[in-house]
């Protein structure tokens, strides 16, 4: 149920993304989600990619530093109120949301989010024991 994920850290600079991109598309390697976070010198990119392996070695050999962390993605009904409801039942658990960023799917009934826990252990035995669709990873990376 834990997703690989990639980050990598690069200046804030006129045609690091496109480079980062387009290596990526060069070595075939498909983007499925993806959030940037920038401050005025550096960003973080954050990326679930088709080929973990071959997109860390790629990226790592243009220059960029790169690092692995795990994620869950969740999908929840796509109505209002329901990302509410999620960080609830997480906020009783006690557990943190360190960042999220959303999943495009061709989906109209469910929303896709990528979330990053302070315990991404108990945050799925949590959202499990809730009822709370988590996806598994081959899901995710065939969408």
């Amino acid at each position: 149920m834990k997703i690989p994920q990639i980050s990598v850290f690069m200046e804030n600079r006129s045609g690091r993304l496109a480079r980062i991109t387009t290596a990526l598309g060069n070595a075939g390697v498909n983007i499925r989600a993806m959030s940037l976070a920038d401050t005025s010198d550096f960003g973080i990119l954050r990326l679930i990619v088709s080929d973990m392996e071959k997109a860390a070695s790629v990226l790592k050999e243009h220059g960029f530093l790169v690092r692995t962390a795990e994620v869950v993605a969740v999908a929840i009904p796509d109505v209002p109120g329901a990302l509410g409801n999620l960080l609830t039942i997480m906020e009783h658990a006690d557990l943190n949301v360190e960042y999220m960023y959303a999943f495009v799917e061709k989906s109209r009934d469910h929303a896709i989010l990528i979330f990053r826990f302070d315990d991404l252990d108990k945050a799925i035995d949590m959202m499990l024991e809730n009822d709370i669709n988590v996806l598994e990873a081959r899901k995710v990376l065939s969408m």
